[in-house]
């Protein structure tokens, strides 16, 4: 069987994690919202406790987490979600970058088109925007800087510490897209400053499905966000509708997780670089690694294997390894990757990228075994 690299799409479920949803599913299947019996109740028990494993993870307050159906509902409602105030306080300026998920750029674009004005920061050709870049852009019409924290092409961290530090004081909303980030790099999430943090469960080992919108509280009041749906007023109607019990105790389960053996997780996703790193040092292959390493995360390498189509590989080597070449939400799309075409490289060296992501359970031995098959297949299509 191939050894799954493209935990970036979406990670393996963690046993535990399935082991509570099924129990959930199984015995506790009340609505959290119905307050008239014990069922209920015991939901709204399991919810709470969920919302505070996740708060414990992120260092936050247990009434700062909205549940969502993942990040790019998160992402829409956190900019969407401002739009009332933006107009009401003559502040339609938004600044983003050009690296950013399809849930940001298409819904900076949506408010284009209602009038509203957004930057779209570039990065550079390591893959990285410049924090003064984005604070350079910063006028009193400024409404809201979004900018991922990880980039999920080419796992750059990007300078949202940074942004956040100096933004923190000021009149401005911050949005920070940590999907890539969130049960990842723990220590730096709890030491961001921001106004708002999107987030999936699916990509740190937890349920698709479902994830949360984090609205931080500054002088005892959260961002002015209103809801883009309407319902019955759940999540303090920030997000209307049912709550899926059994998905939010699974996001809850993997946050603990995440936060419970995240050096260990680390570790592994080191050494698993490591791993990968030597064997294309020793392919005789010519390649080149997108994105500077120094700001790549531990779990993500983007590279180009030079005169070889990414596609033709992915194509001959599906026995071996599960990779990609960008990301998910646009790989039905033959268009080259609208990241790596931000960061200015050649055409051809966009054209040979792979991507290779891991985690938690990836097997060093399998990858060695796996991986060096897919480089033996890569030097037949030289």
């Amino acid at each position: 069987m191939a050894i799954y690299l493209d935990y970036n799409a979406s990670a393996p479920i963690h046993p535990d994690v399935l082991k509570i949803m099924i129990d959930v599913y199984t015995n506790h299947y009340g609505n959290a919202n119905s307050r008239t019996h014990d069922f209920g109740s015991e939901a709204n028990k399991i919810v709470t406790y969920a919302r505070e494993q996740l708060a414990s993870m992120l260092g936050v307050k247990k009434d700062e987490i909205f549940f969502t159906s993942g990040s790019t509902e998160s992402d829409n409602i956190a900019i969407q979600g401002l739009k009332e105030y933006g107009v009401t306080h003559n502040k339609k300026h938004i600044i983003t970058s050009s690296i950013e998920h399809h849930a940001v750029l298409n819904t900076c674009k949506h408010l284009e088109k209602e009038g509203f004005k957004v930057d779209y920061v570039e990065p550079d050709e390591n893959g990285r925007i410049d924090a003064q870049n984005v604070l350079d852009l910063v006028d009193e019409q400024t409404l809201l800087v979004s900018i991922m924290h990880v980039n999920n092409e080419t796992g750059i961290i990007q300078p949202v510490k940074e942004i956040g530090d100096v933004l923190y004081d000021q009149d401005v909303f911050f949005h920070v897209d940590a999907t890539q980030s969130a049960g990842k790099l723990i220590d730096e999430i709890k030491n961001l400053k921001y106004d708002m943090l999107s987030l999936s469960a699916h990509k740190f080992a937890g349920p698709q499905g479902v994830g949360a919108l984090v609205l931080r509280k500054k002088r005892y009041k959260l961002p002015p966000v209103k809801p883009v749906m309407f319902g019955g007023g759940q999540e303090h109607g920030i997000r209307p509708g049912t709550i899926p019990v059994a998905l939010v105790a699974g996001l809850g389960k993997a946050a603990e997780i995440a936060e419970r053996e995240h050096s260990e997780s680390l570790k592994k996703a080191k050494e698993n670089k490591k791993i990968i790193l030597q064997l294309l040092e020793n392919s005789g292959l010519d390649y080149k690694i997108n994105g500077d390493p120094q700001y790549c995360v531990p779990s993500t390498l983007n590279v180009s294997l030079e005169g070889i189509s990414s596609e033709a590989l992915m194509l001959a080597t599906k026995n071996y390894c599960g990779i990609s070449n960008g990301s998910a939400c646009t790989s039905n799309s033959y268009d080259p990757s609208y990241v790596l075409s931000a960061m200015r490289l050649s055409q051809e060296r966009i054209n040979s990228a792979i991507r290779l992501s891991w985690g938690y359970n990836t097997n060093s031995d399998d990858l060695k075994y796996d991986f060096s098959h897919l480089l033996d297949v890569a030097k037949g299509l030289r």
